[in-house]
């Protein structure tokens, strides 16, 4: 799907499909051009990031598993050519999972807070500022 012309484009990449979905869907409603993944190796597959215009990209610390191999395709998705930010949602307790992560955010967190953490770290422009369809 094509970036939607004037909304920042976001990635969501989290396991658990109706958080997901709910996320995506208050992106959309306030402006960003918002798609998501089920975890990182879904993300990484060709087209599904549309890399080149990707600004933001939300993980969920569950879609990471711990697993060297998904934190490498996250390095291949953001890649050093590449320079979305990037928020991570963690765990309540614990370490986050390593990275260059621009925002940390620990649950329990609504899906409100991470809007509102998301509207801190990528403003939109006033005229972005309408739903998506």
């Amino acid at each position: 799907m094509p970036a939607a012309a004037g909304h920042p484009r976001v990635l969501v990449v989290m396991p658990a499909q109706w958080p997901r979905a709910l996320l995506r869907a208050s992106l959309r409603e306030v402006g960003y051009d918002a798609s998501g993944a089920h975890d990182v190796i879904e993300a990484a597959r060709p087209g599904a990031s549309d890399a080149g215009a990707l600004r933001l990209l939300i993980v969920d610390a569950q879609a990471l598993a711990g697993d060297t191999v998904r934190a490498e395709l996250l390095d291949r998705l953001i890649g050093p050519d590449r320079k979305p930010l990037r928020l991570l949602i963690a765990p309540a307790t614990g370490q986050p999972a390593a990275g260059a992560w621009d925002q940390v955010l620990h649950r329990p967190i609504s899906i409100g807070e991470i809007v509102v953490t998301v509207e801190s770290l990528l403003p939109l422009a006033p005229e972005a500022r309408r739903p998506v369809d």
